[in-house]
């Protein structure tokens, strides 16, 4: 279910207006990551660019290159009967730990075998994508911008993620979804986003290819808006040791577009029975609701 909210009006209080962001140059080193309030970032690719940035030891992890085709969804997947059904991914890639590889394998074979006709994904399941996972999501993504904080918002289930501006972390950081974020500004184009308290474990992925990571992972995201403001590009570190051999490097490319925020709830959407998917896991409630 979708339909325009309420809200816009209320945000458009730390959002700049649609038409100084045509020519806006970044204010005071810092640069313009809201394109105002009928404008949005969307992306088009539903996994990280295939070539990793010039010097970057590792790009993103692949799917297995027995299983080709050609589409907007990387590089790699499964067909049966000429249709497309899951993405298998490389779970030999050397940059993954033995327990990496193995679960990664082990989720290869649930479908190509059959036992399960779909792979977990957060978007699918109408849960958070997480660090950097959510960056993955189709829907707009919006940025507000305010002296002490910049918080991300993803139409999508209306999930917000908070990124406070100041140097230190958190003496004490509880495991989470999005982990804590702090961020400064560089070189009046770019934010530059540092996050730990991560939390791994049973279906935390760092991309839609089932890639795993533990509570000890690091995030070094920076966000470069284009000189004509039409694009946003991220360029994702990620540490693990208990999980990689070395860090990956990822990356994401938004393009600006005049997409105003509307409401839109996963679980409403479409009348889309979620029961009837196939989706791992299966939704099951704790206790009746009568």
């Amino acid at each position: 279910m979708k339909k325009h909210i309420l809200t816009a009006a209320m945000l458009a209080a730390t959002l700049v207006s649609a038409e100084a962001v045509q020519s806006a140059p970044a204010k005071d080193g810092i640069p313009n990551l809201t394109p105002g309030r009928d404008y949005s970032w969307q992306v088009n690719f539903w996994d990280y660019q295939l070539a990793p940035p010039a010097g970057a030891a590792h790009g993103p992890i692949l799917t297995d290159p027995a299983y080709p085709y050609n589409s907007q969804i990387q590089n790699g997947g499964l067909f049966r009967d000429g249709e497309l059904t899951v993405a298998i991914v490389n779970a030999k890639d050397p940059v993954l730990k033995p327990w990496a590889a193995k679960e990664m394998q082990e989720s290869n074979e649930e479908l190509l075998s059959g036992k399960k006709k779909l792979s977990f994904r957060a978007q699918s399941r109408c849960w958070p994508g997480g660090v950097p996972g959510q960056l993955l999501y189709l829907e707009p993504v919006y940025f507000l911008q305010t002296p002490k904080e910049v918080t991300m918002l993803w139409q999508r289930n209306s999930l917000a993620r908070h990124i406070l501006l100041t140097d230190k972390h958190s003496p004490n950081v509880k495991p989470s979804w999005s982990g804590e974020s702090i961020g400064h500004y560089e070189n009046g184009d770019t934010l530059v986003v540092d996050t730990i308290g991560i939390a791994g474990g049973k279906y935390h992925f760092i991309d839609n290819f089932r890639t795993p990571h533990t509570d000890k992972m690091h995030v070094v995201e920076r966000f470069t808006v284009a000189p004509d403001g039409k694009s946003l590009k991220a360029v994702v570190t990620v540490e693990d040791p208990d999980t990689f051999n070395a860090p990956l490097t990822l990356t994401q490319i938004w393009r600006r577009t005049n997409l105003e925020i509307e409401e839109s709830i996963c679980a409403e959407d479409g009348g889309v029975d979620r029961f009837s998917q196939g989706l791992d896991p299966i939704p099951v409630a704790a206790r009746p609701d009568f």
